[in-house]
């Protein structure tokens, strides 16, 4: 039994650490000189400013929190939201919900937590009320909102059909022996969630229930 266990935390547990690092990478690097130069200006102004600690930690704070997000949207992965916004637009997401969906990979959860950084909230979590507040007053560039009820609809068929766990994709490597199963397995559930999530959004804006 212990052979066999260890056999599969080598096996499984080394493609999971590969996809970690890459997805680490991709959501980190490039680092953006300028933003972090910005960053550090502001915080000598704020130990200057004579301000009372309270103050002084929330100020801090909202600069770390815009810091971490204007890094990730310079990032790789902010790059590749970009690239692909024209893709997911028809499913009612433009390119900072494709930064969540792109982080999502790592698991599901994650999702959330990678919008706050991008939104530039920081401990963001599903009873986040001040990203919940962000998301209510997105919008796209021509001025109309981007969370709408069908847009989270969609949103939430694109992550039920989606293959979004490289912990999944790493067992089933495992267990087939190879990567022809595992691409198999990520290529149709993207290309069927984006089918369904397309398919909503579409067919409920065209029936006026996209406001």
């Amino acid at each position: 039994m212990w052979q066999r266990v260890r056999t599969f935390l080598i096996d499984a547990g080394t493609v999971i650490l590969a996809l970690t690092i890459v997805m680490w990478a991709l959501l980190s690097y490039p680092k953006n000189p300028a933003v972090t130069a910005e960053a550090v200006a502001a915080r000598a102004a704020v130990a200057a400013s004579g301000a009372s600690a309270d103050e002084r930690d929330a100020r801090l704070s909202a600069i770390d929190s815009h810091e971490n997000g204007a890094q990730l949207r310079s990032s790789i992965a902010g790059r590749i939201g970009r690239v692909f916004e024209p893709v997911i637009a028809p499913l009612g997401f433009d390119w900072r919900i494709g930064i969540g969906i792109l982080g999502a990979f790592a698991a599901r959860e994650v999702f959330v937590g990678t919008l706050g950084v991008v939104f530039d909230i920081s401990g963001a979590d599903e009873t986040n009320e001040p990203l919940r507040e962000v998301l209510r007053r997105a919008t796209w560039p021509n001025g109309a909102a981007l969370m709408t009820p069908l847009a989270g609809i969609s949103l939430m068929v694109f992550f039920v059909l989606a293959c979004q766990c490289m912990s999944t994709v790493a067992i089933v490597k495992r267990e087939s022996g190879g990567w022809r199963w595992p691409l198999f397995m990520i290529g149709y559930m993207t290309v069927l969630a984006y089918s369904a999530s397309l398919l909503v959004y579409q067919v409920g804006s065209r029936l006026g229930w996209g406001l």
